[in-house]
């Protein structure tokens, strides 16, 4: 027996879980797995399982960005390392704000592990599969959004029931990490792509606007990772709180429309061209801001966080043997050629006109 099982066993026996049957759950691309667990009496709970020193560092607020890039990707990216008192912070954060998150039911955040309210299997993608109809899904993901972003002032810093979290800001050195992404590991997924010192100076010249308005507009809290796959659907529930909410942890101050983004330009679903503009227009007239500004910036953030989901992908793929993420490259791309056609996007449609020739874009 590891003694990482061995953790988990006295973490379940200390919880009054010994006897619960456990079942594993697929993995995705992230440090964290999680158990299912069966109680003698039949209910359900989810262990979560993150241990400490599986990723480099979370980012100190006072750190500079030339520490933070010394220390690691998750401290440039203000990642929070998948920390379990991150996800409990966030998670009593967003449930003061009348949003549904899992109950914590038990947690040692020293072991990175914890145990939480099941909230089951119907994500938003497998119920839509089975025929359920997705825009009032998306509607109902979309108000659940505007209710968050109109809570209360965010704290600098939120409290949870394994301790305080740090409420940091999605800011310019974040996102345009993130963007460099692609013209670090594209090349090494088609080497016939180079991009020499002047093609990175230019990169980084037409990111630049785009990223300070990000930074500057980021008075939201933001989950980070809002899409179809994180989403369970709690038809028993009302309104905006049948939207269940998970894999909040990486949380941020970020500009409103990044979750949007996130939600309505999926990586790995066709979310239908009508449904976004319904989906967008119904978030700028409940949360009563303009919509022109609004989708403008939503198309230059979208671009950016585009070019870093295809830069991941290609990183999983060349680097980390995971060739099943090829099958969404298409589908950002897609995205991505769409968006770079918008006001506003010029000097990026530019600099990919020039460097990333169209047989390499879908």
């Amino acid at each position: 027996m590891s003694d990482r099982e061995r953790q988990r066993l006295d973490f379940l026996k200390a919880a009054g879980l010994a006897d619960a049957v456990r079942a594993p759950l697929p993995g995705d691309a992230s440090t964290r797995r999680y158990e299912r667990l069966t109680t003698p009496a039949g209910a359900t709970l989810m262990l979560m399982d993150q241990a400490p020193s599986a990723e480099s560092q979370p980012c100190d607020p006072s750190w500079t960005p030339e520490q933070r890039g010394a220390a690691g990707w998750n401290a440039v990216a203000r990642l929070s390392a998948g920390r379990i008192e991150a996800f409990a912070a966030v998670a009593e954060h967003m449930r003061h704000a009348g949003l549904s998150t899992p109950d914590i039911i038990a947690v040692d955040a020293g072991a990175g592990l914890a145990v939480i309210e099941d909230f089951g299997d119907d994500l938003f993608a497998r119920v839509i599969e089975a025929g359920e109809p997705q825009a009032p899904l998306y509607l109902a993901a979309v108000d659940a959004l505007a209710r968050l972003h109109m809570a209360a002032l965010q704290p600098p810093t939120m409290q949870g029931p394994a301790g305080e979290w740090p409420l940091l800001t999605y800011d310019a050195v974040a996102m345009t990490g993130g963007a460099d992404l692609f013209v670090e590991w594209m090349p090494k997924l088609h080497p016939d792509l180079a991009f020499g010192p002047a093609a990175l100076e230019e990169w980084t010249a037409a990111w630049a606007p785009i990223a300070a308005m990000g930074e500057q507009k980021a008075w939201v809290i933001a989950h980070r990772d809002y899409h179809a796959e994180n989403l369970i659907w709690l038809p028993e529930r009302t309104h905006h709180r049948r939207v269940g909410l998970i894999d909040f942890q990486d949380a941020v101050m970020a500009h409103p429309v990044w979750d949007l983004h996130s939600l309505l330009q999926d990586a790995r679903r066709d979310v239908p061209p009508e449904l976004e503009k319904v989906a967008f227009d119904h978030y700028c007239e409940v949360s009563l801001v303009d919509r022109e500004t609004y989708w403008r910036d939503y198309v230059a953030l979208a671009a950016l966080n585009e070019t870093r989901i295809l830069g991941v992908f290609a990183r999983l793929i060349a680097r980390d043997g995971k060739p099943r993420y090829r099958q969404f490259m298409p589908r950002v791309w897609a995205h991505l050629n769409a968006n770079l056609r918008q006001p506003g996007l010029e000097a990026v449609a530019a600099w990919f006109a020039r460097h990333v020739p169209e047989e390499r874009r879908g």
